[in-house]
């Protein structure tokens, strides 16, 4: 089995872990300034990339069904543009806010880099509740504020993807506002597109696929096989059950699956290839699965070799972290893990495997359907899985050299290699006086 090559934090570090506040701003600037300990980056660069280049807010009139008008705020923040255009979600959620999507941004620029892609970080949203919109008022919501923020994206200023409460059909929107407003179709102006007008095929499991690929990876490394890994998934909605599918074909035995209703526990394994994603059927895996009834909770401190937060944020935390028994933990969804957790789980010795890497799927994909949009050529779905596990085994492998080389955790390991990138950028660029 490999070492583990780790330095457990000091008690300073994880008493200044437990009383700081654990919002996403607030978070990525703590990473920023650990990350920035290990490395010689110019004191300019790192100021900077403190704070977001621009942050756009804007006012959403939306006529309702009845005839009623209300008025919704936008957001999109723009981190950092040193190493090619803003590049993140946009997310239509009752709790955004202007930081959330500033600390959003910045871990987009760190995700970017992690995978050497030519991308900056950005991150948008509307302050809504999309349950509470028709699909009629969902579209007109979207196009008035595509219009609202034309100015700020575009193909190769800023490209919008998929998140909380949006998807294909969002960006379908997205992208005919603006072509209608240049004059011409432009599909780059967005990614996570249908197909059928110019998304990539493998776009929508990407974050899924990318997961299963680092989890295997892994396991490899500490000498898992996977024919005797035990896994369980929290989450079973696009990225949860995209990857617990996979690694079930490769020989995992996923032993849990949950969704917001609650988890189901076998350890005998769970046919997860007959259980419909959250996304199909919300109520499939405690109507479908069998097994012991547990809760999302309970799912989280099961003894199994690898846990898979691939549902919310928050939730390992200083109050559950103790209590976790995976030896991996590889991170699903985005910021699943608190400053303060992950000061635990790394004095614990259990090995993480950041966000920024595992899901970064998604903007991988993100990437190559860019490409197919510039150059109006479609890959097929076999080239663009062959292309995702080159992407993301190589993202991997450059991770493990800095774990090995400065016997640091992987997620230090990944903001170590994504500030690398980044500053390296800076340099090279210079500051315009």
């Amino acid at each position: 089995m490999a070492s583990s090559h780790r330095s457990a934090p000091t008690t300073e570090q994880r008493e200044s872990a437990d009383s700081e506040p654990e919002s996403a701003l607030e978070t990525a600037r703590r990473q920023l300034s650990r990350a920035a300990t290990h490395i010689d980056i110019d004191d300019a660069a790192l100021e900077r990339l403190k704070h977001p280049a621009k942050v756009h807010e804007v006012s959403v009139p939306l006529e309702r069904d009845d005839g009623t008008v209300e008025v919704f705020t936008g957001y999109r923040a723009q981190h950092d543009s040193v190493r090619g255009p803003y590049k993140g979600g946009l997310r239509y959620h009752p709790e955004v806010t202007r930081d959330e999507c500033v600390g959003l941004s910045m871990w987009m620029t760190w995700k970017c880099a992690v995978m050497d892609l030519p991308f900056g970080g950005a991150k948008g949203g509307i302050v809504v509740d999309p349950k509470s919109l028709t699909d009629d008022e969902k579209e007109r919501l979207t196009r008035r504020f595509t219009q609202e923020i034309r100015d700020a994206i575009g193909p190769t200023k800023d490209i919008p993807a998929p998140d909380m409460g949006t998807d294909p059909a969002t960006m379908a929107w997205i992208m005919d506002a603006y072509s209608m407003q240049e004059g011409e179709t432009i599909p780059g102006v967005v990614t996570g597109k249908p197909p059928v007008v110019g998304g990539s095929y493998g776009r929508e499991e990407a974050p899924g696929r990318s997961v299963a690929i680092i989890t295997r990876e892994t396991c490899d490394y500490y000498d898992y096989p996977l024919s005797e890994t035990t896994v369980a998934v929290q989450g079973f909605g696009s990225v949860g059950a995209n990857a617990a599918r996979l690694l079930e074909e490769w020989g995992a035995t996923v032993v849990a699956i949950s969704d917001v209703n609650g988890a189901v526990y076998d350890p005998d394994g769970i046919d997860v290839a007959s259980v419909p994603s959250h996304d199909t059927e919300p109520e499939a895996v405690t109507q479908n699965a069998g097994g012991t009834q547990l809760s999302n909770a309970e799912l989280l401190e099961l003894d199994v070799d690898v846990l898979v937060p691939a549902a919310v944020g928050n939730v390992i935390t200083e109050d559950n972290a103790d209590a976790i028994a995976a030896d991996i933990v590889v991170e699903g969804a985005n910021g699943p893990t608190t400053f303060a957790g992950d000061a635990i789980l790394d004095e614990r010795g259990i090995h993480v495997i950041p966000d920024i890497l595992a899901n970064a799927g998604g903007v991988t994909v993100s990437y190559f359907e860019w490409l197919q949009d510039i150059n109006r050529r479609k890959w097929s779905l076999e080239r663009v899985h062959g292309e995702l596990e080159t992407e993301m085994t190589e993202a991997w492998s450059a991770l493990r050299d800095e774990v090995e080389e400065r016997n640091v955790s992987w997620r230090d390991a990944a903001y170590i290699v994504a500030l690398s990138r980044v500053g390296e950028a800076h340099e090279a660029r210079g500051l315009w006086p």
